[in-house]
């Protein structure tokens, strides 16, 4: 169920937003109109999350970081303002109980029949294309039994580059594929779905689907290596360059 100020905000940005990126929604019949499910998707800019709960009828619930919340001053006090009235959920990702946190975050919204949103590439790409998942997405959905519908954005970070805070005026477009029943998976591939075996299998697999419904190319290392190797001014890592073998 939308809250009031989830409303509020989307009738605040979406106009806005609508004229300056004319976004479009492809496969929006994929997401069920009730009950829950896991929408899992690529990441590409800051705005994919405002985006994709724009395009979508129901409520969105994504996790935040915890320190949107715990911000001191002004800025800090809006923040969590902000990211509370939309529905955003924190969660502390440096504590060493980290996946558990998450778990615990995708039960609250799920068991209340509502939409998870979550990245598995755990943070935005560094140039575009898609990167190796984590595998908390697979986690919770095989914890959950709840089917993982994917989402690719595209477009979206020529319409907010990495340190731009105002969109620009590029083409937003957003294709929703069919949701994957993951115990139906597990079981189709010879894994017990409650056992950890499959949960790595059903991270790669879903990314390479991601990766074909959006259209970018896949690098088989997490997008968190490849940044810390740039800004320590070291490069790509090798295989991970464009054209690199790491690349699919």
């Amino acid at each position: 169920m939308k809250n009031n100020w989830y409303s509020l905000f989307k009738g605040i940005l979406g106009p806005g937003l609508r004229v300056l990126n004319r976004p479009e929604i492809e496969g929006a019949d994929n997401v069920p109109t009730e009950g829950a499910a896991i929408l899992a998707s690529n990441h590409q800019a800051v705005m994919d999350s405002f985006y994709l709960p724009l395009m979508l009828e129901r409520q969105l619930r994504f996790p935040a970081k915890s320190e949107y919340f715990t911000t001191p001053g002004l800025v800090g006090r809006f923040q969590k303002f902000f990211f509370t009235a939309v529905g955003q959920i924190p969660v502390d990702r440096k504590a060493a109980d980290a996946g558990e946190a998450m778990l615990a975050a995708a039960r609250s919204v799920l068991d209340e029949g509502e939409l998870f949103g979550i990245y598995p590439e755990g943070t935005r790409s560094p140039d575009g294309r898609m990167y190796r998942g984590r595998t908390g997405m697979a986690r919770i959905a095989m914890a959950t039994g709840e089917k993982v519908i994917p989402v690719a954005m595209i477009g979206t970070r020529e319409a907010n580059p990495i340190g731009s805070w105002i969109p620009r005026p590029a083409k937003v477009r957003i294709r929703i594929g069919e949701g994957i029943d993951p115990h139906q998976w597990a079981r189709d591939n010879g894994f017990d779905p409650h056992s950890r075996e499959a949960i790595r299998p059903f991270t790669d697999y879903f990314m390479r689907t991601l990766a074909e419904l959006s259209g970018q190319k896949y690098v088989d290392m997490y997008a968190t290596e490849v940044k810390q190797s740039l800004a320590a001014g070291n490069g790509y890592p090798a295989g991970t360059e464009p054209g690199g073998k790491l690349e699919s």
